[in-house]
């Protein structure tokens, strides 16, 4: 039977805990989640032990990424089930602070993120949401000093700002994108799913067929605008309220017109009932 993963609840006791690993030589991997873990946290806990000898996996959940109107205190909260699954994940090292030890009072410094974090997408429908995503990572990434910090795609414009935030502070660790992992269905897994009726679950599918088809057709050669403006309608159809659906270049989220503006993701989001969804596809 795997051994049940550390936990450190302070500062001192997760550098300590470090400190024994780097003592042994051992790389560390970080994977920072807000908790109640599915079967793509796993696949992101399976990679990082792929890269490195140490896996430490965060769980926090980051109050400074929720605008008040959103699901913060309703955010599912599973810690005991969490810890079971890494458990037989076989991760080493948990990382579970509280809100108060990540912004005491005083606390006064926040990263306010440009570039990708204001490209229309995510940032648009939720303005507070990238700040508060690159202040919580960079204090992971200073507190755990990791060699790996792998996110999964599925937060695709989140992966491009703490890829940039690494990059332009020097922060010596490498930031790696892991595919979504899918319901059989193709429904993205989420923790938000949990939210969702049995007839908004079974209409979810659409946001991943539309992309799916939408990226055949823009392969194929239709013209993006028209393939977008489609898509826009079969979700609408479907019952979803949009947000949005673009085609964006894969590394900067610039818009595109056409594929020979580069590499093209389409990102898209919509709510369903009080459910909001997102997904995102490589063209």
């Amino acid at each position: 039977m795997a051994k049940r993963p550390q936990v450190a609840r302070s500062v001192p006791a997760l550098r300590r805990a470090l400190q024994g690993f780097r003592d042994d030589g051992d790389t560390i991997a970080l994977v920072p989640t807000m908790g109640a873990l599915h079967a793509g946290h796993l696949a992101l806990v399976r990679e990082a032990r792929r890269r490195a000898r140490r896996v430490v996996v965060s769980i926090f959940v980051n109050p400074t990424q929720f605008a008040p109107h959103e699901d913060f205190s309703s955010y599912p909260r599973r810690f005991a089930a969490d810890l079971k699954a890494l458990r037989e994940a076989k991760a080493h090292l948990v990382w579970a602070p509280t809100a108060a030890l990540m912004y005491p009072k005083g606390f006064a410094t926040r990263i306010a993120p440009a570039g990708a974090a204001k490209a229309g997408l995510e940032d648009k429908f939720r303005p507070h949401f990238f700040g508060g995503v690159a202040t919580v990572v960079a204090k992971l990434f200073l507190q755990t000093q990791p060699d790996f910090a792998l996110f999964g795609e599925k937060d695709y414009q989140q992966l491009c700002v703490v890829r940039q935030m690494a990059k332009d502070l020097d922060l010596p660790l490498k930031v790696i994108g892991v595919k979504t992992v899918r319901e059989k269905d193709g429904l993205a897994l989420s923790s938000r799913n949990a939210y969702l009726s049995s007839e908004e679950r079974a209409a979810a599918p659409t946001l991943y067929r539309v992309l799916r088809t939408s990226a055949a057709r823009i392969n194929k050669g239709d013209a993006i605008a028209s393939v977008l403006e489609e898509g826009r309608a079969e979700i609408a159809r479907a019952g979803f309220a949009l947000d949005y659906l673009e085609a964006r270049h894969a590394l900067t989220l610039e818009a595109v017109a056409s594929r020979k503006d580069g590499p093209i993701r389409l990102l898209v989001a919509a709510k369903i009932g009080k459910t909001r969804l997102i997904d995102n596809l490589a063209v």
